[in-house]
């Protein structure tokens, strides 16, 4: 891991039935998001979907100048929430209901 880069968990819901739709719209992310989560510091990223309960977990690498309030601003993310909010659990601006995650274990 790079220095100083800082591991961030968060959980969120998917609306059942849509698991194949999930994974297919994250098969095909937008570029232009792709991108905007590089430029502005998230690496590696990934999504895990428990398929019993529909928690979908998510991990990602963030830089320490990592502003986390731009995202939620950009017009890009809020495209991308308003097309993700039909399958998913959501909040009144199409945001994910997401619940940050406490770490308790790592190794490297």
């Amino acid at each position: 891991m790079e220095k100083n880069t800082i591991r961030n968990a968060f959980k969120m819901k998917l609306k059942k039935g849509f698991e194949a739709e999930y994974k297919k719209r994250h098969d095909e992310i937008w570029p232009e998001l792709s991108a905007l989560l590089s430029e502005t510091g998230i690496q590696d990223y990934s999504i895990f979907l428990d398929e019993e309960t529909l928690i979908l977990f998510a991990v990602q690498k963030i830089s320490p100048e990592f502003d986390k309030n731009y995202l939620p601003n950009h017009l890009i993310v809020k495209k991308w929430w308003a097309y993700m909010a039909d399958i998913m659990e959501t909040n009144p601006d199409n945001s994910p209901a997401a619940v940050a995650l406490k770490e308790v274990f790592h190794l490297d």
